[in-house]
Order: structure tokens, then sequence, then C-alpha cells
């Protein structure tokens, strides 16, 4: 018995999900939050460009949908990035899912096309089935603060797993609906397809939900005011210097001066004394102007961070140009003019994909453990890769399929350890602006790549857009082991802040243990 109990504790510590129970209840309810989008992601994916094209909307005219799409992306992540850590991380987190049940539900009522595109991006569509919105990034940076070195990996790889496993289901559910609805209800696909956007919509409610649940050990310690934590983490990037209560002051006030009374100084001084140490004053000079609370956290990002970012970042948009041009939608689309396919078939397919994704998730984290960040990143994804520079070439269903079980089972292996890698080389009070930054970046790279597909779709030359994002991809994980593969890492992170989540994480695990 002991010998059992001993071989599923080393099994539960391989697999990083001892590292995810000691984290605690908060990053248990971000992890349960983005499955419950991605399960909407998944789901809306498999059908939005049929959806499209069965209101008689043109290929380019998709194209350019998806494209406009994740326009607006880029614009709410860089947004929501630069001002989480100031209004606060579970405000923005509620905001995005209650945008998520108005989109959802104009998405079943209106055929409009500005008007579905409206609601796409207010409402962070997924249009390719990734998940390119503004939440990621607040997401990756608060469960970056909540763990440690040693367990961050495994954390991200959980959540990049979890939140796999529900586009799988989403996509499983998602294939399957649309023909159960369309019997129910005896209409029209596109009448199924309609109804298929409550299912975003409660996905929404659901993410609201874990939010609200959320205490705020997410927030940034600036927000919290946490007096206790000696890092840079209260510097004006995230959020400006907390300033000590009125009351405390007057405290102080009259205590200086009953001093100054018994060195005689006159009344009017003491007044003169009161009245400017009551009035607040910058941190720093008191002609000091106040930074602007949005671009003000972006010119903060110090120059070390950025000589890595800015790396990284062009990389990024090389892969992320690539994914925008073979999205899943996209290859969900290709397959059904290329072979045929049902709704069912696609979601079949779709469906095991993403759950051969969730699987080899999970081992990402361990690999980093062995084999080291960007080792595991780039020998992961290099030959998904190269499934999608071959993807065109079969003329079988089956061969076809195999390539892109290659391709989907080997994908999300590098995110995890992606966001860990740039919570290890920034500084801790620039995860989030970086993080956002980087998920702006990616997602605008996106932006080409449907309305390029769309192009060439229109002309006959899908297959174009496989061969060339292939050959990208492969250029971004040759560049990236070239460049960051003997990198320092952890060297902006003090043992302090350790010692800290060592002592909050055990006392957080026994508080739910008890409830």
């Amino acid at each position: 018995m002991v010998s059992i109990r001993g071989a599923l504790q080393w099994i539960c510590r391989e697999l990083g999900l001892t590292s995810v129970w000691e984290t605690g209840s908060d990053a248990w309810l971000v992890i349960l939050g983005r499955t419950c989008r991605m399960f909407a992601f998944g789901a809306i994916s498999l059908i939005i460009a049929l959806f499209m094209s069965s209101l008689n909307y043109s290929d380019f005219k998709i194209g350019l949908f998806m494209t406009l799409t994740l326009v607006g992306d880029v614009i709410l992540s860089l947004f929501t990035a630069l001002v989480a850590d100031h209004t606060g991380r579970r405000r923005i987190l509620i905001l995005g899912g209650m945008l998520m049940v108005f989109s959802g539900l104009v998405f079943v009522y209106f055929e409009n096309y500005w008007i579905l595109l409206f609601a796409a991006v207010v409402g962070v569509i997924s249009a390719t089935g990734g998940d390119f919105g503004p939440f990621r990034s607040i997401e990756e940076s608060t469960l970056s603060h909540l763990t440690e070195p040693s367990t961050r990996a495994d954390v991200l790889s959980w959540y990049v797993a979890t939140s796999t496993l529900g586009s799988a289901v989403g996509t499983e559910v998602g294939g399957r609906m649309v023909h159960v609805l369309q019997r129910l209800r005896g209409g029209t696909v596109t009448e199924a397809y309609h109804d298929m956007f409550w299912i975003y919509a409660l996905m929404g409610a659901l993410s609201v939900v874990c939010a609200l649940f959320m205490s705020d050990k997410c927030e940034s310690p600036a927000l919290r005011g946490d007096s206790n934590d000696k890092s840079a983490e209260s510097d004006p990037l995230l959020g400006s210097m907390q300033e000590p209560p009125i009351g405390d002051i007057q405290r102080d006030v009259i205590a200086d001066g009953e001093a100054q009374n018994e060195s005689h100084a006159s009344p009017s001084d003491m007044d003169a004394v009161r009245q400017q140490d009551i009035l607040p004053t910058s941190p720093v000079g008191r002609d000091e102007p106040r930074r602007n609370p949005i671009f003000g956290r972006f010119s903060q990002i110090s120059k070390e961070s950025l000589a890595v970012s800015i790396k990284l970042w062009i990389l990024l948009a090389i892969d992320s140009l690539a994914d925008g041009m073979v999205s899943y939608a996209l290859t969900n689309y290709y397959l059904a003019r290329k072979f045929g396919l049902a709704e069912s078939a696609l979601g079949d397919i779709m469906s095991t994909s993403y759950l051969l994704m969730a699987i080899s998730s999970i081992f990402a984290g361990p690999l980093a453990r062995h084999l080291g960040l960007i080792n595991t990143m780039v020998f992961t994804h290099l030959p998904s890769s190269t499934a999608v520079l071959l993807f065109p070439i079969p003329q079988s269903v089956a061969l076809t399929v195999v390539l892109l079980f290659i391709r989907t089972g080997l994908n999300n292996m590098d995110q995890g350890p992606r966001a860990a890698f740039i919570a290890a080389v920034v500084k801790p009070e620039e995860r989030t602006a970086v993080m956002g930054i980087t998920g702006m970046l990616r997602t605008l790279a996106s932006t080409i790549g449907p309305s390029l597909t769309g192009w060439l779709a229109g002309s006959d030359r899908f297959w174009i857009a496989f061969v060339v994002a292939g050959a990208l991809r492969i250029g971004y994980d040759l560049g990236l082991f070239v460049i960051f593969v003997n990198m320092k890492l952890h060297a902006h992170e003090s043992p302090e802040e350790h010692e800290q989540r060592d002592e909050e994480a055990p006392s957080e695990a026994a508080r739910v243990v008890e409830n």
C-alpha cells in the first residue's frame, strides 16, 4: 500500500499535478476559466467559416472577417494588458466573460456581416480557433505571479493542457450538436449554426463566475498595496505608488507638530507644515508629472527586458503569421472543400486532434525540467511545423488526417514553456505588459494570414498557404534555438519572493482541504 501511494505521489510530482495543487485555488480558477473559454472557441471554430459560407458570403469576405476580428483583438490585447494591473486583473476577466455573453447572443439573432463583425471583435470570438484574445496574457501573468520558477512550467503546461482538452470537447460537441439541432428543430443548417452560439454565451457566463471567486492574490502587489513585498513589483509599471491613508498622515503630522511645539514653533508655521504634508506629492519629486496609466507602463519596460523581448517578438510574429494562414478554422474549411467531409466527421477529426494536443501538453512541464525551456519549445514544435509543410501533399483522407494529428499533437507543447520563458527573462513587475504586448504582436501578425489564405482559396491555390506557413514555422523554430538556447534564466527574481510564495501555498491548500 505504501509503495502504491509513493508511486502515485511520484507520478503526480513528475506530471506537475503536485505543483498545480500546491499553487492553490486561484490557479485552479484561472485554469478552469480558460478551459471554459477554449470549450467555446473549439465549438465555434469548427463552424464559423461554414456559418459565414451558409450566409452566402464569399471566400474573400470570410477571410476578411477573420482578419478584421484579429485586428480588433490586437487593440483589445494591448489595452487590457496595459491597464489590467492598474484596474484589476479580475475586473478585466469579468468584463471579458460578459462580452462573450453579449457576442454569443448577437450571433444567435443576427446575420448582417458588419453586426456580426462588431460582435466578434468586442466578444473576442475566436475566428481561428486559437486564443489570440486579450485575456490570455493576463492569466499567464497571474499564474507566473502565483508560482515560483520550479513549479511555473508545470502549472502553465497544465493551463495549456486543460484548455486544449476544453477545445477538444467543444469541437466534438460542436460537430455533433449541429446535426442534433437540425433534426430537433427541423430547420436549415444555418439555423443550427445560430443555435450553436448559445454555447458560447453560456461559457462566457461560467468564466465570469470563475473570476468572481478569485482572491486578491491574483492582483498585482501594487494594486493590493502589499507592504511586505520588497521587490520591484510596486514599480509604476504595474500601478502608481501606494500612498498611506490620510488618517495615518494626519497622525504623523500631529506627532511632528508636538515635536515642533517643543522647539517653540509658531502656530502659523505648524499649519503650513500640516498643509504641505497632507497634500499628495509625487513619489519621486513634487514637480514630476503623473504618468499616463497606459503608456507609462509601456515606457517603463526596462532595456534588459526589451533587448530580449524584441528578438522574441520578431520570431513569434513569424510563427503567428503562419498560424493565421492555416488556422484550425481554415484547416477545417480546407478539409471540407478538398474531401467533402461533413460537420460530424470534421468534429471527430478535430476533437481527436485537440485530445492529442491536451495529452501531449501534460508532458511539456516534465520535458522542460529535463531538457530546458528552449529545447522543449524547439524540438516539439519543429515536427509539427514539418507536418504543416507536407499537409497538402496526400490525396487521401487518411494520410492527410495523420499529418493533422502530428501537427496538432505536438503544436501546443511549446506554449507552457514559452510563457515560463518570458516570465524567467523579464522583471516580475513587467510580465503583464510584456506578455500583453507579446499577445498583441502575435495577434497583429495573425491578422495578415486569413486574408492571404482567403485570396489563395478564391483562386484555387489553397494548398500554397500550408507550404508557406510550414516554411515560416520552421524558420521560427531554428531562430529560437540559435538565439535563446544558452540564455540565463530567473536573473530578476529574488529568493524572498520564492520564500513568500512557499509560505502562502501550503496554507492555501490546507484551507481548501478543510473546506
